[in-house]
């Protein structure tokens, strides 16, 4: 399900990029980012003149150090969708939309994203860790997840609102579950039955797409039964999983959403933990050389550009979401990405 297709040229596309925006640069791929709100992009993507005095902010501590997070206010997302095609949000992920039958802060604020956000937007929601996490920390500890593939909790607070509140908006829902050990994990196959007793229950008014970050789950079985089932593969570039290009291999290079969508998430350097990479990163206003100038990041950009060139020959759509720990500025990445997306296209044409 491509885009509508550019007649324009490309060097028109080329010079829509050096100014961040990545409407129509391919008509297979969709560029996005993985959260929104950064003041470091300030100037990039959002008018200082419209924001630089909007600037909230407030203080995060990661491994003992402090960092100051300056965010723009929620109505920039009419800003962002001047430049980017599909915006994944991850507030999501730490509360359901509903909490004992009440609307939750969740609710709230993509409700405020929907009033600002442009009719044709596209979303993609992460769905709450809350029922898709075998453990949760709590207290320093991490504990047994009780909610965790309770399929009816699922419906009643977080899908049937979403659907309803975000409507034809609502492009997909990313479940992504957390690393797990083999020792403390199901074997690839009960993975599978598991799995599949929980997703067989959900409405199919939309499209799900999972993002299991344990390499020793992603068997030949669990992705026929993805195929089988129509839930989308995320090809994910995090911390423990093999390169992109491996993903594809092992997936038996196909996209297996029923409605023809893939999902590249570029997050972090492999091998690299969260913390590590958020403070190599921050303040997220420019690229970072020791993120984006490294043989790693030079194989994700190849990785994601053939990835884009795989959906154009099935037909598909790549959804790009460009994170600021990958690169240490989500814009400035995926500029990289559709500079050689179309180097490749020059040298095909």
């Amino acid at each position: 399900m491509p885009t509508a297709p550019t007649n324009r040229t490309l060097q028109d596309r080329r010079s829509a990029v050096d100014r961040y925006n990545f409407h129509g640069i391919h008509p297979h791929v969709r560029f996005g980012t993985a959260s929104d709100r950064y003041a470091g992009w300030l100037g990039q993507i959002y008018p200082e003149d419209v924001y630089a005095q909007q600037v909230s902010s407030r203080t995060r501590t990661l491994q003992g150090q402090s960092f100051e997070e300056r965010q723009v206010p929620v109505a920039s997302v009419r800003d962002y969708f001047k430049h980017f095609e599909v915006l994944e949000l991850d507030f999501t992920f730490y509360r359901p939309l509903l909490e004992e039958g009440d609307p939750s802060s969740s609710y709230f604020v993509l409700s405020k994203y929907l009033d600002h956000a442009p009719d044709d937007a596209a979303f993609l929601l992460k769905a709450p860790q809350q029922f898709f996490a075998r453990t949760l920390r709590r207290k320093g500890n991490y504990v047994e997840n009780p909610d965790f593939l309770d399929a009816e909790a699922y419906i009643e607070t977080f899908h049937e609102p979403a659907v309803e509140l975000v409507g034809d908006r609502l492009d997909g829902i990313i479940f992504q579950q957390e690393y797990q050990r083999v020792a403390d994990s199901p074997s690839p196959s009960e993975n599978v039955e598991r799995l599949d007793t929980f997703f067989s229950t959900l409405p199919n008014d939309a499209q799900v797409h999972l993002e299991l970050r344990s390499e020793h789950l992603l068997s030949s079985g669990y992705f026929d039964w993805l195929n089988a089932r129509g839930l989308g593969f995320v090809f994910s570039h995090w911390t423990w999983l093999p390169a992109i290009r491996e993903q594809w291999a092992r997936c038996g290079e196909r996209f297996t959403a029923a409605n023809d969508q893939g999902i590249a998430r570029l997050l972090t350097p492999r091998n690299t933990k969260y913390a590590d990479a958020y403070a190599e990163a921050y303040p997220f206003d420019a690229p970072v050389p020791a993120l984006s100038e490294t043989e790693q990041a030079h194989k994700m950009v190849l990785d994601t550009t053939a990835l884009a060139y795989r959906a154009e020959a099935e037909n598909a759509l790549l959804n790009v979401v460009a994170n600021n720990r990958a690169w240490g500025n989500a814009p400035d990445l995926a500029r990289t990405i559709a500079h050689r997306i179309l180097d490749e296209e020059e040298k095909r044409s």
